[in-house]
C-alpha cells in the first residue's frame, strides 16, 4: 500500500513537472484544431484529454497485472523501468540529453494530417472534448513515463488511479494557461525552470532507485 500512495504522489508530480511541456505540445494543439482557450472550452478539452490518460492507465495496468499477476520478477523489473523513464525524463527537462523528444517525433506525421482536418474541429461541446481525448494518445515522452508507474500498479484500477493523479497535475497549469497564457507560458516554459524541475526528478529517481537496491535504505 505505501509503495502505491508514493506512485501515486508520483505520478501527480510528474503531471506538475510537466507544465511547460503540457502547454507547448497540448496547449498549441488545442489552438490549432480552433478549441477557444477559455472558458468551459479549455475546460472541456482538457477533461477530454484527462479521460484518455485514465483510460490509458487502466488498460496497462490491467493488461500488466492479466499477463504476470503477482509475479515480483515482473515488478521489480517493471519498477526499474519506471526509474529508467523517471531519469529519461530528467535528462529531457535538464536538456543533457532529450531522449524522450523522439517519442514525439513519431507524432509529427499523424499532427500534420489532423492539422488539415482543423476547421472540421470547430463546434459545439462534444467536438471540444471529443479532440482533447484524441489528443490524449498522442506520442509523448511524459506520458510514457507516468504509464510506467501505472505497469507496476499491480490492477487496472489502480492503473486509472495513477493516470488521474497524473492527468490531475497537469490540469492547473493546462487551465491557467487559458486566463494568463503570456505569463505562465514563459515562466513554465523557462530553460531555467525546466533545468531545475529536471534536476528534482533526477535526485528523485536516484533515491528511487537506491531503495530499489536496498529496501530498507
Amino acid at each position: 500500500m505505501m509503495n502505491q500512495n508514493i506512485d501515486v504522489i508520483t505520478a501527480f508530480i510528474m503531471g506538475l513537472a510537466g507544465a511547460g511541456h503540457c502547454l507547448a505540445m497540448c496547449g498549441g494543439i488545442a489552438s490549432a484544431i480552433g478549441v477557444q482557450q477559455r472558458g468551459l472550452n479549455i475546460v472541456l478539452y482538457n477533461l477530454g484529454r484527462m479521460s484518455s490518460y485514465i483510460l490509458l492507465g487502466v488498460i496497462v495496468g490491467g493488461a500488466i497485472a492479466l499477463i504476470a499477476p503477482d509475479s515480483p520478477h515482473t515488478t521489480i523489473i517493471l519498477r526499474w523501468l519506471a526509474v529508467a523513464f523517471l531519469f529519461a525524463l530528467g535528462l529531457y527537462f535538464t536538456g543533457w540529453w532529450p531522449v524522450l523528444s523522439q517519442l514525439e517525433r513519431a507524432a509529427k506525421p499523424l499532427w500534420q494530417v489532423i492539422k488539415k482536418l482543423a476547421p472540421q474541429q470547430r463546434g459545439g461541446t462534444l467536438s471540444v472534448f471529443f479532440a482533447g481525448a484524441v489528443w490524449g494518445w498522442l506520442p509523448c515522452g511524459l506520458v510514457y513515463s507516468a504509464l510506467s508507474y501505472a505497469a507496476v500498479s499491480g490492477s487496472a484500477v489502480q492503473g486509472g488511479l495513477l493516470m488521474a493523479a497524473f492527468a490531475i497535475g497537469t490540469f492547473p497549469a493546462m487551465i491557467g494557461a487559458g486566463y494568463f497564457s503570456h505569463s505562465l507560458r514563459t515562466i513554465l516554459q523557462a530553460q531555467g525552470f525546466r533545468t531545475a524541475i529536471g534536476v528534482l526528478l533526477l535526485i528523485y529517481a536516484l533515491w528511487t532507485a537506491l531503495t530499489l537496491i536496498r529496501p530498507h535504505f
